[in-house]
């Protein structure tokens, strides 16, 4: 079963209308940036949630830009017992439509991003090295590669895991998700 899309507009409409929305990112997205009144449940919290939550009202699922809601929609829909949707382009459609987002930048950058950014950087500077100085330095972004291609393969990112006991990340390992 597949979940309809919906606008932002047309999402708000129903929100006002007595609509539950459900913000499935994880809890360094949710941090960083949300939809006020946004209830947050994580996928990787899915199985543990109480389906009755909801109670009776249609519920709008949502993520970043809405492909991983669209990916999980026949998961998602197996939660809930109601009509259910996922708003189209999520957080970034709901920001261009002018719709409200609470950004709290003193929260961590989220974690991702933070991989992007070390794993571009090893790869970058390993290569530098590796031309100019040793080729021996070419291990990095051979090992940088090779581990994206692990996270991408089996899901398990440890680079993501080692940030997370960064110090600035410590916010996410004391809050519950």
């Amino acid at each position: 079963m597949t979940l309809p899309t919906i606008s932002p507009e047309q999402a708000r409409r129903l929100l006002d209308g007595g609509a539950l929305l459900v913000d499935i990112r994880e809890l360094d997205e949710h941090a960083r940036a949300r939809i006020p009144g946004s209830y947050h449940l994580p996928l990787s919290k899915l199985d543990e949630a109480d389906a009755a939550q909801h109670q009776g009202r249609a519920v709008i699922f949502h993520c970043r830009s809405g492909a991983r809601t669209l990916a999980h929609a026949e998961r998602l829909a197996a939660r809930t017992a109601c009509e259910a949707y996922v708003l189209a382009g999520g957080l970034d459609a709901w920001r261009n439509a002018g719709l409200p987002v609470v950004t709290d930048r003193q929260q961590p950058m989220e974690l991702y991003r933070q991989v992007q950014i070390v794993a571009g950087g090893l790869a970058f500077l390993g290569t530098l090295l590796g031309v100019l100085v040793s080729p021996w330095f070419l291990i990095f972004p051979a090992f940088v590669g090779g581990g994206l291609t692990v996270a991408g393969v089996t899901g398990f990112c440890g680079m993501a895991r080692l940030l997370m006991f960064a110090p600035w990340n410590a916010v996410f390992r004391s809050q519950p998700a």
